[in-house]
């Protein structure tokens, strides 16, 4: 039992580290837009930002039932696979980090849970592939589709509704709407990533028979939601540089059509319980904003090395997670 425990106790610590960084790799998501616009200094967007993440994780678990017990079983990954791939996790994001590539933290964990789960059993059998094709390779697809084409038709309306007021006004408007456009998109950042980390530590606490029933406990969110809330704090100013002035020029009505674009195809995702990667939505989003004004105002250059990004990360990832599954297994 102390064993148990203690295996518990390391599962928290990373699970937690994970979310942080998850906060601090993804604050880009809900503020690049509103820092390049200029519509909040980056420091106050960051607090924003951070603070509505906190709110958003308490918004549902839905998606951590999902991470925790839909992908593979808790039967089938004993708590110890547990700590590989969250440490998985957390080299990948790391790596992505340094090199400013606005890589998905939902599906590094998705990755990293199919490759421990096929290195611990020996096989593809235990992995839940059903699950993993309607909430994550659907999701993948239907998410960033649906972030650009919002994006593209959000971005038209707006310009045809303001298409005879004079540019400053308009401006000045969307400055301050880009700050609701911000807490929006971070609320349902929150309440969408911060889940992921739920799923895992719930997991945790099933395997090792700390609770009887997948039932995310208060203590679970509330940790999630504050680790999450204090990376997002801190910021990833590399990143948020990267999506909100290299891939296209925005003004402030772009800016807000992003935002909203990217934060109703996030809802969405949570409403099915699909563990949706923000930042890809994001992404995609902005492109589709800026594809509205004018197909060539799009960096495709600095899009197609994000999209490898996102291709290559389930599969690093699996394979990271199934290297150090594998290598434990051969020590013990």
């Amino acid at each position: 039992m102390p064993s148990t425990l203690i295996i518990t106790g390391i599962i928290v610590v990373l699970a937690l580290s994970f979310d942080f960084i998850n906060g601090f790799h993804d604050t880009a998501t809900a503020v690049a837009t509103t820092i390049s616009t200029r519509a909040l200094r980056p420091r106050t967007a960051i607090l924003l930002c951070a603070f509505f993440n906190f709110i958003g994780a308490f918004m549902g678990t839905a998606v951590a039932k999902t991470v925790g017990d839909d992908i593979i079983n808790h039967k089938y990954l004993p708590q110890w696979c547990l700590v590989g791939v969250l440490a998985s996790c957390i080299i990948w994001n790391i790596i992505t980090w340094y090199f400013a590539i606005p890589s998905s933290s939902s599906h590094t964990l998705i990755g990293s849970l199919i490759g421990a789960g096929i290195a611990f059993n020996g096989s593809i059998d235990k992995i839940q592939w059903g699950n993993v094709f309607n909430h994550v390779v659907v999701w993948l697809i239907l998410g960033p589709a649906i972030g650009f084409i919002l994006g593209y038709i959000i971005m038209l309306i707006l310009n045809w509704t303001f298409r005879k007021c004079k540019i400053g006004i308009v401006n000045k408007i969307f400055l301050k709407m880009e700050i609701l456009g911000t807490a929006f998109m971070a609320l349902n950042h929150g309440a969408n990533d911060a889940q992921k980390s739920m799923g895992i530590i719930t997991m945790a606490l099933l395997s090792g028979g700390v609770i009887s029933t997948f039932d995310v406990p208060t203590w679970v969110i509330a940790a999630c939601a504050l680790s999450m809330a204090l990376g997002t704090s801190i910021g990833g100013k590399k990143i948020i540089k990267t999506m909100g002035n290299k891939m296209t020029k925005l003004n402030p009505v772009g800016g807000f059509a992003s935002q909203i674009g990217a934060a109703v195809a996030i809802l969405g995702a949570t409403i099915f319980d699909a563990p949706v990667s923000t930042t890809q939505v994001m992404t995609t989003t902005i492109m589709g904003v800026g594809a509205s004004k004018n197909i060539k105002s799009v960096k495709w250059g600095v899009a197609r090395g994000i999209i490898w990004a996102w291709v290559l990360t389930i599969p690093v990832s699996a394979v990271i997670s199934g290297i150090l599954i594998t290598v434990v297994k051969f020590i013990i």
